[in-house]
């Protein structure tokens, strides 16, 4: 016994003095992957419950954040690796309107399409139906009477920020007559419960807990404005991508599996029980749930909306996630529309597209993974709401005056 106890102490010691000495590793540190707290955070969430990035062999944590521009800091310094992001986030940065202009983030991949809802405050917009652009132009204009108009959205140049700015465009609001602020996420109810806005675009669940707490009714789903519009991104640390290619390929293959998994209608409510919780969203699974498979309780006596085909997507066999550089473009165009200062001198738009997204990276992975690719990058795309076509070849085409 007393020589075990000599050898286990020599073994410490060694190892102890390998460490110091450098002689032994260090286990690398996880990668860090943020999430804010949304439905549509969900395969970067189950890729971490199932396994999967451990099956494709990187080591991970998934870390919640609490606004948009944390995860935007921390991407840009490299505390985070990647991020469950606003596709227009790179762009808004590197135009400079949401973040230090000309600083990059990359984007490998979508996670998501449609998905987001405009709430409104069910007292300052009475007798406004679903959808409704006369409607909801005329409360603004009566709500203007008495007080400031104020909208909430939750990034400046963000997904939420547009899809906002161009249903107010589309009912005939000059966007610079309203107030609009910016809200993290997981805070829109409580700040609308307290009158600090009268409206917010915000991801889901947030419009259907509004609903719950009849605290304000949904007048407009995204996939109503823009069918299959892009909504979140996987997007990375460009430093990152540089140095290490293949944990960024593992890291895509892990979502993407996670992807195919969150879609399959069978799996719906056991993802909405997991990323409800207290850990992940922190919001009721039902609600959750019924708005993942497309059921829309509205609010307000407005009863119930089904969405079928065009229900929030994280996958359709593969259409979802091609980083599409049209997309890109449709981004930069509304903010020469909606930030024109900001876009004077601007680099062609194309070239911005290409210079942030990783197309040629999803492809490979997907090649790899046998999934399809789509081939409908760079055609028009017509906007639901207002049916304007949108041409990424003439992207200032559309909204000339």
């Amino acid at each position: 016994m007393e020589l075990w106890h000599r050898r286990r102490f020599g073994l410490v010691f060694f190892v102890v003095i390998s460490l110091t000495l450098g002689l032994i590793p260090l286990g690398a540190d996880p990668i860090k992957i943020g999430f804010i707290p949304l439905t549509d955070s969900a395969s970067v969430v189950m890729a971490q419950e199932l396994g999967l990035y451990k099956k494709y062999g990187v080591d991970v944590v998934v870390e919640k954040e609490s606004s948009w521009a944390n995860v935007r800091d921390k991407l840009l310094v490299g505390e985070l690796s990647a991020a469950h992001c606003l596709f227009g986030m790179p762009f808004s940065v590197y135009e400079g309107i949401g973040g230090p202009k000309g600083k990059e983030l990359k984007v490998a991949m979508l996670l998501n399409v449609n998905g987001q809802a405009t709430t409104l405050s069910a007292p300052e917009f009475p007798g406004v139906g679903y959808g409704d652009l006369k409607g909801f132009k005329t409360a603004v204009e009566a709500l203007r009477a008495k007080k400031e108009p104020t909208f909430a959205m939750t990034f400046p140049g963000g997904t939420h920020d547009l899809w906002l700015r161009y249903e107010l465009a589309a009912a005939g609001i000059d966007v610079s007559s309203v107030k609009i602020i910016t809200i993290p996420p997981p805070q829109m109810v409580a700040n609308m419960k307290v009158g600090a806005m009268d409206g917010f675009n915000v991801g889901e669940p947030w419009g259907g807990v509004a609903v719950k707490q009849n605290i304000g009714f949904t007048w407009l789903a995204t996939q109503d404005l823009w069918k299959d519009h892009p909504e979140k991104a996987l997007v990375f640390n460009p430093e990152f991508v540089a140095g290490h290619r293949d944990q960024v390929k593992a890291i895509m293959k892990a979502v993407l599996e996670a992807s195919a998994y969150v879609d399959d209608p069978k799996n719906k409510d056991a993802v909405a029980k997991v990323i409800g919780g207290a850990s992940y969203v922190n919001a009721p699974s039902d609600v959750i749930n019924a708005r993942l498979n497309g059921d829309y309780s509205l609010g307000a006596s407005l009863g119930q909306k089904q969405f079928t085909a065009d229900t929030m997507k994280f996958f359709d066999a593969g259409k979802v996630n091609l980083p599409r550089y049209s997309y890109g473009i449709w981004f930069q165009a509304q903010y020469a529309r909606f930030y024109p200062d900001k876009m004077a001198g601007a680099e062609p738009f194309e070239a911005v597209a290409k210079k942030l997204i990783l197309q040629d990276l999803y492809v490979e992975v997907a090649k790899e993974m046998k999934i399809a690719v789509p081939a409908d990058d760079m055609k028009p795309i017509t906007m639901k709401l207002d049916g304007v076509v949108f041409d990424p070849k003439k992207p200032l085409d559309a909204w000339k005056k």
